[in-house]
């Protein structure tokens, strides 16, 4: 991709769907990446439930009775969907026509919003397994004092876990909120708005995961593992007020 001077901050599908034109591997029938390629079908499936959802499915499933995916599923894919926003404006800036020079400097902004968009989508699955986690420990038994300890222990290393979870959420958008301001100010003018909704997907993921991580600490707050995340998390729920004024500034003022 890079001696067609293409972008390289794309999707692995697309990836795969280009080296297969180009290999002609498609020239004598359909060329099925889940059954050709050995990686895929080795991946276990199950360790993707939710990201390998319909999007009416995964709809469906936060609509249920079910607690989970919750709130805090719901604020990493936020944040995967602003990310991937913001690797769109970069992608198509890079093959803006007159900005034919500029297609390696978008390409690596590109590159950086891909790897914050997958693992983005990862922590969808892995804020649901977290809570998981924290039922499986309330579930062990207690009928004698040995057992409530354990039962104690479980339960506390589980909720550190999914206050972990969201706090990673929140710290991966913040940085992410960066690629989409920096696509608003140099990326494709054409592109301006799908920056700024970018940047607002990236805002809702870091309130979203803030609350998550605030009300998982319930207890916790002078933990010695817990309480330096509690004080960067305020940080960050504190910056990105200003940071969306900025873009929002940013985007209406090239829409004049």
């Amino acid at each position: 991709m890079h001696k067609q001077q293409r972008s390289l901050g794309v999707s692995e599908a697309e990836i795969i769907k280009i080296a297969v034109r180009s290999l002609g591997l498609d020239e004598l029938g359909p060329f099925d990446p889940q059954k050709k390629i050995i990686e895929y079908r080795l991946r276990d499936t199950k360790a993707q439930r939710l990201i390998g959802m319909t999007l009416s499915h995964f709809a469906e499933e936060t609509a249920s009775e079910s607690p989970a995916p919750g709130g805090g599923s719901i604020a990493a894919y936020a944040g995967a969907l602003g990310a991937a926003l913001g690797t769109m404006v970069a992608n198509l800036s890079s093959h803006k026509k007159g900005w034919d020079g500029r297609w390696e400097e978008f390409s690596q902004y590109a590159e950086k919003g891909q790897a914050f968009m997958s693992e983005l989508l990862a922590l969808v699955d892995e804020d649901t397994n977290a809570f998981n986690k924290i039922m499986q420990a309330f579930g062990l038994p207690k009928s004698n004092d040995a057992e409530k300890i354990v039962r104690a222990t479980a339960i506390e290393t589980a909720t550190i876990y999914a206050i972990k979870i969201p706090f990673r959420t929140m710290e991966l958008a913040y940085e992410a909120f960066d690629l989409t301001k920096r696509m608003a100010e140099i990326g494709n003018p054409n592109s301006v708005s799908d920056a700024g909704v970018g940047a607002l997907c990236l805002r809702t993921a870091i309130k979203g995961a803030y609350m998550n991580v605030r009300i998982n600490s319930q207890g916790l707050e002078n933990n010695a593992e817990i309480k330096p995340i509690l004080d960067r998390a305020e940080i960050i729920n504190t910056a990105i007020d200003a940071k969306e004024k900025e873009v929002w500034e940013i985007v209406l003022g090239k829409m004049k």
